[in-house]
């Protein structure tokens, strides 16, 4: 069964530099809660994101055991949107699509995230129990971060 996360948020910067900081992929771990163990094994400080580009992770969602996750970067019109699909990862199906659109208070960022759990069954239940919540607190925890950073 296929789910959907979206998240919108306004952020009080120019389009160049939400561009700069969320198409880079070594921000991540900075807007990613430290019980995640997330962290960027890829090494991009100064390339700038290009379709298919891949970045490998590691990520500890559940009881700190590590998982490898890559991602390729599928789509990419600059200072508009980008996104990223799971290669390898815990998820059977990750694609989340990030778009910035300038506004007179800076830029909106939208996130949409449609994603969908191996196991059938047991994926079903897995996410009603917790994978839901989980995502939802990892993008709470964002949305904080980015309200402190990119705030007026």
């Amino acid at each position: 069964m296929k789910h959907q996360l979206y998240r919108k948020q306004q952020l009080h910067c120019d389009i160049q530099t939400a561009w700069d900081f969320f198409s880079s992929p070594m921000n991540l771990s900075k807007i990613t809660p430290d019980d995640m163990g997330f962290t960027v094994l890829s090494d991009f400080r100064k390339e700038p994101i290009y379709e298919g580009m891949i970045i490998d992770y590691t990520v500890s969602p559940i009881l700190g055991i590590p998982l490898k996750w890559r991602t390729r970067i599928t789509q990419v019109d600059s200072l508009k949107s980008f996104t990223d699909l799971q290669e390898k990862g815990p998820y059977k199906y990750w694609n989340h699509f990030h778009e910035f659109i300038p506004n007179a208070d800076g830029v909106l960022m939208k996130d949409t995230v449609d994603y969908e759990l191996p196991w059938g069954m047991l994926g079903a239940i897995a996410h009603q129990t917790f994978v839901r919540n989980k995502l939802e607190s990892i993008f709470d925890f964002r949305y904080r971060v980015l309200e402190q950073k990119f705030k007026i």
